[in-house]
């Protein structure tokens, strides 16, 4: 019961934080990614909790919606506490920033300042831009210099590679400086120590997020769990469950992967397989006008013995659709 109720909350935790609406990070419509937010009115303490959760969720072999950047999880490895004892492990990454990494967050921007690299005309002339970054501060758009004097020097065809670099560190360094050093020190307050430095960014990317490869429903099968049908594996003799595997493993893998999410809270398998992932299929009873019920800090699908397999999906792609956008059991 204490690993549901850790689960329930970690979940609980990221959908709540990583909702822009929260004010804690900031969403992109095209990539579909957040980052931390550089105009937030939290403390420093809840950004500190985020990174605890995420730590937490970690040691727990627990999957969160995270959907932060890649570039993110070498950021937070790079700035690892140092430790006194001397380590075999991969060497601590330094950190630096290029248009690639704005890419992945921001697509569209880091799209113009490739063309602002690329241009072949006079870029001062066309372009008329000065050393400077449009920060929008809640309605009220401020020109941040982004060296000393930058609104004061414009941008040339000499020094527009400067320009750019300085423009992607500020907006993934500096301007969230205030916001990354607590979540920092909440990730490292539960996953300090040696161990982690062995993993890359994208091990700890899937150790968070869990493996966006092609699902294995075989294998989710072969872990699944049942309750309430009569026997201990009614896999073969409960028309149902076959069933229900048969409408998964068809399926598309957008549509299967809402159904996972549906079941269990998220659309992703941990890193380390299936076996950590157990579903629990339970009998609610004979077949009646009521869609199938999905108790997702239990792991758990509720069913009732459907007489047609079209009955089947038509309740359970129902109830999947409908529930998008809802609060979760």
């Amino acid at each position: 019961m204490q690993a549901v109720s850790a689960k329930n909350g970690f979940f609980s935790s990221s959908v709540r934080v990583f909702n822009p609406e929260h004010g804690l990070f900031t969403y992109d419509e095209e990539s579909q990614l957040c980052y931390f937010n550089p105009n937030s009115f939290e403390t420093s303490d809840q950004f500190f909790l985020v990174g605890v959760v995420i730590g937490l969720a970690i040691y727990n072999s627990t999957i969160l919606d995270v959907a932060l950047p890649p570039f993110a999880y070498r950021k937070l490895l790079a700035a690892a506490p140092i430790s006194p004892v001397p380590s075999s492990a991969h060497p601590r990454p330094i950190m630096t920033y290029n248009l690639e990494d704005l890419a992945e967050w921001r697509p569209r921007l880091a799209a113009g300042l490739k063309q602002l690299l690329d241009y072949d005309g006079d870029v001062e002339e066309t372009f008329g831009l000065d050393f400077v970054v449009p920060v929008d501060k809640y309605g009220t758009v401020l020109q941040v210099p982004l060296c000393p004097g930058g609104e004061w020097k414009p941008v040339t065809n000499a020094n527009r590679r400067e320009f750019v670099d300085c423009y992607v560190r500020y907006l993934l360094d500096h301007a969230v400086t205030r916001q990354f050093e607590p979540f920092k020190r909440g990730f490292y307050t539960v996953c300090g120590g040696t161990a982690l430095s062995l993993f890359r960014p994208e091990e700890i990317e899937l150790l968070v997020r869990g493996s966006a490869t092609a699902l294995d429903i075989d294998s989710l099968r072969a872990a699944a769990e049942y309750d309430n049908w009569g026997s201990k594996n009614p896999d073969g003799t409960e028309p149902v469950i076959g069933w229900f595997w048969d409408t998964f493993k068809s399926a598309k893998p957008s549509e299967q992967r809402k159904l996972l999410s549906f079941i269990t809270g998220s659309d992703r398998i941990p890193a380390m397989g299936a076996a950590l992932l157990p579903i629990k299929i339970s009998c609610l009873g004979e077949d009646e006008e009521r869609y199938p019920i999905a108790r997702t800090c239990f792991n758990m699908l509720s069913l009732r013995r459907y007489g047609s397999q079209e009955r089947l999906e038509h309740m359970l792609w129902t109830a999947v659709h409908e529930s998008e956008g809802f609060g979760l059991k």
